[in-house]
């Protein structure tokens, strides 16, 4: 046992007179490791004397030759890709300093440091160009599918345009030709930002083009897919271009000639990574990260060697934090109401219920906490926690200032008391059902499995066990091999577990027992259909009348029943005596027995019967007095707390009653053990209101504590390692040693700086697996952050040309439906020339000048033939912006097919499987797609979902029936009676891009004979997957569930092939082209003649 936190008065008094202990320090940590820092993305200086590379978030120096390293750039962000200028004078280089990734210019001679992009999407430096004006970067700012494109910026400044659009289509890693006539790129795929991954799928692999720098020469593919290859660069000269390519199965440096030719293998290594390679100025040297160490390639010699490097200074760390933290990741309020408990940061607080303030720690861990919930006596709290590699409940006695750990190795989750609060059953492993009664004076504590097999609690996500009122019987979810999700029920002194539900749905989320114990409530749904509250009737159900309850008024009362409510009174009344200091010999009026809870097992399956809600409603609680429901629903994109009359004796017929109203995702709702007040997190708040009157308050609690990244780094790493080692799809891992590549990053993890690096450390680690749906994501963006949506966009694109040659800001583009476009009536040819009177320079950068513009007015001067204009305008958001142009590619896309197919043929596409997409998608089979002879469904880039099976019944269904009512016309019958039949032939195009659910559609097309399916085949990504949030609120996806085809072919590394294979060529986007539409279109019409 250690003790926990000290508590402050008020929250003693709430739990007693019981004296406390002394808060006993907790042991501090063992010194940690000063491991190995990652030494990361190297370059060259023009002279070759220097080295530039990142480590710790921070831009370092080093002799060519290594020895001793030097601080160069330093700032609590994240600063990377150090890239000299030709003349050696400045130093570019990334950083996430105002809030994006974005790019920054260091005068080396001063030291002055210019911003020089504002884009909220983020960026990828890549070159210099060889005079020094220009910088080279990758950024999705203007793509309408969010893939990246090739822009240049002025290293004086001025606003980017880019070098080489294609609407979806990635371009990125641009290098210019040293005479700067052309630039190098990569090419499709998405390995611009999975470079982590070690190893490929079909869209990891890329092509290397050529692309003009002017005129109107075309693209030109240097290299072909079939692997990863990425980093072109140019040889002095300009004859060949050396680039990193996985064709020979491991990372390695290869050089291909300019004009084309075969690939030579220039390095020769067998494994390892090999990333962010840059050349030297005279081509002597090639650098790049090998293992999170820098390297150096000798072209003369074909030699590889590290450098030897040893850092020196003191850079700015992520250190010591004190976090003062006002919204929480869990709740439980005390079953007295007086009290509340929360999780912040992975530990736990508490507080008292009706006044708030300043919380106090309850824990101490070397781990996160995750769940808790409180004892009947409203004196305890059970905790799972991480503790190392395992989770583990843990039971706090608050007023006594003590822990007891409960179980030991594994995985425990889901811990709920026993009404009498003597036992708790528990979840360890995702599949045993546990029973352990807690010691007593006198009596170890015992612990026993009481059920084996698949249940669905999900590592504490699923429904939770739940203990009848007598605390006899403990009702839990399973599942089944059709992953239909239904309770059990087993006895608490042993014996089989039975099934009380016969759904076949795969989703629950909440079970809940009545207070008299005669019937269970849960939810009950499909994914994507709405859920039901379902009442399972464990005895036949006996109708009660409203002349009972008259004749009831006229029974004798016994001694210990409370006396009738006589209304309020006038009298005043003597205030309470404390706790402590009650009279002897007063005691408190027992509590009725709670009745035997009885089964009846014969006819169970008849008595389940839905609750006439009328909303999607899950997570359901019951009153105490078994009359009110309170249920969470999710309608019009939003959840709220609702309740429901369940009363049998109520003589109006129930109607749901909203609870709370905000646009906050709701959490954690929870009812006193009265039944008169509800508590719940409200976007991380909480929140308490009467249940009778609903009037939501705000418990104004917080939270303070000092966070140590030094300690903390090691918490997120075993997180991070643990969760994938109990649920990656492949116990095999692939085929790699899953603990060996723990012990490999373990010295990276002790050598990291701050979070930043540390996830980059996690994310190669997970990419040594070689799977899909798989790294680690930042954190939302906390308190102090730059918000996003801050960069007003006006939806306007800009002709590059005419802006390098000094004419300003001329528009080539309006995106549809845009503030330009309907505010501004702005069209292509016209200059934008001023903002808020503020006179566009050469040197401005156009999103700096809209900075914090969102939802404001601002002047725009706009030249064009007629003069000067002003036009006022409210900014929008880059994700407003990019939702409108993608619907103008849509529309474009549309009225290409009609147009190339004579107006014979529609059109649709899918973003993603998501539910908005499938509802899109009915919009988009409306009234003139469905007059056409047939469609094109269009899933390019298609970033998966799971909404497949749904938008495949829509393509699918054909017509057997119609109706004609009298007088009109002869109506298909599906679509009179209201079901969705497309009823038309069909063609499917695919390409790299169509990714994990888009695969499953793909399959279920050709597997239904659909259609033939056209274009390039998919991405071989994909893998039934979910997240982990670790302790510092980054997420960890973990590809969990392995996909097959019914003839049990693994669909992960397996692309779902094409009948017609045609290549989209880069170019089209500016050609106004589709050549893969053109194929669909022409081969869908010749089957139809």
């Amino acid at each position: 046992m250690r003790t926990a936190g000290r508590l402050t008065s008020s929250l003693i008094a709430l739990l007693g007179s019981a004296a406390l202990f002394a808060q006993t320090p907790s042991a501090s940590p063992p010194p940690a490791s000063p491991g190995k820092p990652a030494l990361t993305q190297p370059a060259a200086s023009p002279d070759g004397r220097t080295i530039a590379f990142a480590s710790g978030g921070d831009i370092w120096e080093v002799p060519s030759t290594g020895g001793i390293a030097h601080l160069l750039v330093t700032d609590a962000a994240t600063e990377a890709r150090p890239l000299y200028s030709p003349d050696g004078k400045s130093l570019a280089f990334t950083s996430t300093r105002g809030g994006s990734t974005n790019i920054f210019l260091l005068d080396l001679a001063s030291g002055a440091v210019t911003r020089l992009t504002w884009s909220e999407a983020s960026e990828e430096l890549d070159s210099w160009s060889a005079d020094g004006k220009w910088l080279y970067f990758a950024s999705s700012a203007n793509d309408p599918g969010g893939t990246p494109d090739v822009f240049r910026v002025s290293a004086a400044g001025g606003t980017p345009i880019e070098v080489s659009r294609e609407d979806y289509l990635s371009e990125f890693q641009a290098a210019p030709s040293p005479d700067g006539s052309i630039v190098a790129l990569a090419a499709r795929g998405i390995s611009f930002n999975q470079w982590w991954r070690n190893g490929h799928s079909h869209i990891d692999e890329t092509e290397i083009w050529l692309k003009p720098l002017s005129g109107t020469g075309a693209y030109r593919k240097l290299l072909p897919g079939g692997a990863k290859q990425a980093w072109p660069m140019w040889k002095p000269g300009g004859a060949s271009i050396v680039y990193m390519s996985d064709a020979s199965g491991a990372e390695n440096l290869w050089e291909v000639p300019a004009a084309g030719g075969t690939p030579t293998q220039l390095t020769r290594f067998t494994s390892g990574r090999l990333l962010f390679p840059t050349m030297a100025a005279d081509g002597k040297a090639i650098l790049f990260e090998r293992d999170m160490a820098v390297w150096r390639y000798d072209p003369a010699t074909g030699q590889t060697a590290e450098v030897p490097i040893t850092l020196r200074g003191a850079p700015a760390t992520e250190g010591q934090r004190h976090l003062n933290l006002a919204t929480f990741t869990r709740l439980a309020v005390s079953p007295d109401g007086q009290k509340v408990a929360v999780i912040a940061h992975g530990e736990v607080f508490a507080a008292p219920a009706k006044d708030g303030g300043t919380a106090q720690r309850i824990t101490n861990s070397v781990g996160a906490e995750r769940e808790l919930t409180w004892s009947p006596d409203s004196r305890r709290i059970l905790t799972v926690g991480e503790r190392g590699l395992d989770r583990r409940v843990a039971e706090y006695d608050v007023a006594a200032d003590r822990e007891t750990m409960l179980t030991g190795a594994g995985i425990a989750t889901v811990p709920v008391y026993a009404p009498d609060g003597k036992s708790i059953a528990y979840v360890k492993d995702a599949r045993e059902l546990h029973l352990l009664t807690l010691a007593a004076p006198g009596k170890p504590a015992t612990d026993r499995i009481l059920y084996t097999g698949t249940l669905a609690t999900d590592e504490g996500d699923g429904p939770r066990p739940t203990f009848s009122p007598d605390g006899r019987w403990i009702a839990f979810p399973l599942v089944d091999r059709r992953s239909f999700v239904n309770v059990n029920v087993v006895a608490t002194a042993g014996g089989p577990a039975r099934p009380v539900s016969f759904l076949a749905n795969g989703q629950m989320g909440g079970i809940a027992w009545s207070p008299d114990g005669k019937y269970l409530l849960i939810d009950s749904a499909q994914r994507t259909e709405d859920s039901r509250l379902i009442r399972i009737d464990l005895l036949p159900h006996v109708p009660r009348y409203r002349e009972d309850a008259f004749r009831d008024l006229f029974k004798p009362k016994s001694p210990g029943d409370p006396a009738p409510d006589k209304g309020p009174s006038t009298t005043p009344q003597p205030k309470p005596l404390p706790a402590a200091a009650k009279k002897k010999g007063a005691a408190a009026p027992a509590k009725p027995a709670v009745p035997p809870v009885e089964i009846v097992w014969e006819g169970l399956r008849d008595r389940a019967t839905i609750l006439p809600i009328g909303l999607s409603a899950e997570l359901p609680h019951v009153s105490s007095d078994g009359k009110t429901l309170v249920f969470l629903a999710r309608e019009k994109g939003q959840e709220n707390l609702y309740s429901y009359n369940l009363d049998e004796l109520a003589t109006e017929t129930p109607v749901a009653q909203q609870i709370s109203a905000s646009d906050r995702p709701k959490a954690d709702a929870g009812l006193t053990a009265d039944g008169k007040t509800l508590f719940y997190l409200d976007g991380g708040r909480i929140i308490a209101t009467p249940l009778e009157k609903p009037a939501p308050k705000v418990v104004a609690v917080t939270a303070q504590m000092d966070v140590d990244f030094a300690t903390e780094k090691q918490i997120m790493f075993d997180e991070a390692w643990s969760v994938l080692d109990r649920n990656f799809f492949d116990p095999a891992f692939n085929g790699h040693d899953w603990k060996a590549l723990r012990a490999q990053y373990q010295p990276y993890v002790d050598g990291a700086r701050t979070p930043d690096e540390l996830r980059r450390v996690i994310g190669l680690m997970i990419g040594d697996l070689n799977a899909s749906h798989s790294g680690i994501n930042r954190p939302r963006r906390g308190p102090g952050a730059l918000p996003q949506g801050r960069v007003g966009m006006l939806g306007l694109r800009f002709d590059r040309a005419a802006y390098e040659a000094g004419r300003g800001l001329v528009v080539s583009e309006v995106v549809p439906l845009s503030p330009a476009a309907i505010e501004g009536k702005i069209v292509p040819g016209e200059r934008l020339v001023s903002v808020d009177g503020h006179a566009i320079g050469a040197h401005d950068n156009l999103d700096a000048l809209l900075e914090n513009s969102v939802g404001q007015r601002v002047a725009i001067g706009v030249s064009g033939p007629n003069g000067t204009r002003t036009v006022n305008l409210k900014p929008v958001t880059l994700t407003t912006i990019d939702g409108l142009a993608y619907r103008g590619w849509v529309d474009r896309r549309r009225a290409y097919v009609d147009r190339i197919s004579g107006g014979k043929l529609g059109y649709v596409h899918m973003a993603d499987m998501s539910a908005d997409s499938l509802d899109q998608l009915y919009l988009d089979l409306d009234a003139d797609n469905q007059a056409k002879q047939g469609v094109v469904i269009d899933v390019r880039n298609n970033n998966g979902g799971f909404v497949n099976g749904y938008a495949l019944d829509a393509i699918s269904r054909r017509n057997y029936l119609t109706m004609e009512p009298r007088g009109l016309y002869p109506f298909p019958a599906r679509q009179a009676l209201g079901q969705r039949a497309l009823g038309l032939p069909t063609i499917l195009v695919t390409n790299q891009s169509s990714l994990s659910d888009a695969e499953d559609f793909t399959e279920g097309y050709r597997a239904l004979g659909l259609g033939k399916v056209v274009g390039q085949p998919t991405a071989g990504w994909i893998i039934y997957t979910w997240s982990e949030t670790l302790i510092d609120g980054s997420t960890v996806r973990v590809p969990r569930a392995r996909i097959r085809t019914l003839s049990g072919q693994d669909m992960e590394m397996h692309p779902r092939p094409v009948d017609i294979a045609v290549e989209r060529p880069l170019g089209e986007t500016g050609a106004g082209t589709d050549a893969q539409l053109d194929v669909a279109v022409k081969t869908l019409l010749g089957a139809e003649k």
